[in-house]
């Protein structure tokens, strides 16, 4: 069996990009059962609502959704359990340090294949408030608009 190569994305979380000034990306591996990668691979993931969190000195996604897959049967998965990431020990120190003492957070942004595995991508954020949203979407705008401008001109 050929192995896969190259990256194919599960799911993207949006709302994150508006909601929190990403400051620093990681890319994490994720604990999975056999009927969640079936089911990621047919691209049902929600992480609109997931959240990384730092425990007992492991890192986990809690709150992301895997719906359960059709074919499973019985033998399906939890939807909503919490996932164990999988990182190094000095990336999860790191990340553990960054978010207790300058208050920020980590939010999924991306789930992804990559070379056959399941990875997530974790964002350190920081949260924005309801004006900043408001101007970070109107200056993205604003942007648009003139790379439209110039290339009407060309």
């Amino acid at each position: 069996m050929a192995k896969e190569t190259g990256t194919k994305l599960i799911a993207e979380n949006r709302k994150a990009r508006r909601d929190y000034e990403l400051i620093e990306r990681t890319e994490a591996g994720i604990v999975l059962s056999g009927s969640e990668v079936k089911s990621a691979r047919d691209g049902h993931v929600q992480l609109g609502q997931a959240y990384a969190d730092i425990r007992a000195g492991e890192a986990w996604l809690v709150g992301a959704s895997i719906p359960e897959y059709v074919q499973a049967g019985g033998l399906g998965h939890q939807s909503d359990r919490d996932r164990k990431l999988l990182l190094h020990r000095h990336e999860i120190d790191s990340l553990y340090g960054k978010v207790r003492e300058k208050g920020l957070t980590l939010v999924p942004t991306r789930m992804y294949f990559k070379d056959g595995k399941v990875k997530v991508e974790i964002a350190l954020a920081r949260g924005r408030e309801r004006a900043d949203k408001r101007r970070v979407v109107a200056e993205r705008d604003a942007q648009r608009d003139m790379e439209r401008a110039l290339k009407r001109r060309r």
